[in-house]
């Protein structure tokens, strides 16, 4: 048993499961608007698929990242400790994990409806290949953002069969929340990124520009949570979620400047996190109450 946990624990840190705080709380938050509706009922049964769905997904594109990562990995002092280039995990036992992951994650949708089940090879394929597009394009952090868009949309899909234009702003809104605060996280490899030709507008057009694009792109996220507010006639409780969203998205770029990224941990993963699980449980609350 303690030699299970200990894998479970290299595993754990390998996919960095804290993280899921940025994806989940919307995805819950596309499974509360289908439920909310006429004609939707909740079910339990299908809430632990999507939640299963999320963390066997999150797990093969985190396994894939630090898979065909691992040499750059090994080269940046920032990144040389994590558990393939310091030996806790073979590529080999990752390569397992990641297939695993994504069978299981198919399996899953599989059993959701049929829907699911047909998109889930090609969510599989953005989230995989995110991985992949540093090499090519500075835009990684907007494929990135992509990705973890697919939660609400999915969620939403997952109950209704049927896309609708609510859920989808939801996406957009993971699409440019993400992608801004990715912006922000590669600051710290920029000078690497160029040396090693890696892609990312850091790296591309330094860090002062590069903070002004990610605050533009954030002020395009809060212009959707209004718009989202709007279509989904929502009440005073998701316009104070709101609020505590946008000031966080204030916050984080207020304490990280071009010349001083000692706090870009605390914008990245505390700012957003919280921001992630204050703004879903504001919507949700407003959903149960007022709809």
């Amino acid at each position: 048993m303690k030699n299970l946990a200990k894998a479970a624990g290299k595993y754990l840190s390998l996919v960095r499961f804290g993280h899921t705080v940025f994806a989940m709380p919307f995805a819950l938050i596309g499974f509360s608007l289908a439920v909310t509706e006429a004609g939707n009922s909740f079910s339990l049964k299908l809430l632990v698929l999507i939640i299963l769905c999320m963390v066997l997904a999150r797990n093969a594109a985190m396994g894939f990242n630090r898979l065909v990562d691992k040499r750059f990995d090994s080269l940046n002092p920032r990144t040389s400790s994590r558990e393939i280039p310091s030996g806790i995990l073979s590529p080999w036992a990752v390569t397992v994990f990641v297939v695993v992951n994504s069978l299981l994650f198919i399996a899953a949708a599989g059993l959701i409806n049929r829907l699911t089940l047909c998109l889930s090879p090609v969510a599989l394929a953005v989230i995989l290949g995110y991985s992949l597009t540093k090499r090519f394009t500075s835009l990684c952090h907007f494929i990135l953002g992509v990705g973890l868009a697919l939660a609400p949309v999915g969620a939403y899909i997952s109950v209704t069969g049927r896309f609708e234009l609510l859920p989808l702003l939801y996406s957009f809104i993971v699409v440019t929340w993400v992608g801004g605060f990715d912006i922000i996280y590669s600051l710290q490899d920029d000078q690497f990124d160029r040396e090693n030709k890696l892609h990312s507008i850091p790296a591309s057009i330094g860090r002062k520009q590069a903070l002004f694009i990610s605050t533009a792109v954030h002020l395009a996220t809060v212009v959707l949570v209004v718009m989202a507010g709007i279509k989904g006639n929502s009440g005073w409780i998701f316009w104070s979620g709101a609020a505590v969203f946008t000031f966080l998205l204030v916050w984080q770029h207020l304490i990280v400047k071009p010349s001083d990224l000692s706090r870009v941990s605390i914008a990245f993963q505390t700012t957003n996190g919280i921001a992630s699980i204050v703004f879903a449980a504001f919507v949700i609350a407003d959903l149960i109450i007022f709809r």
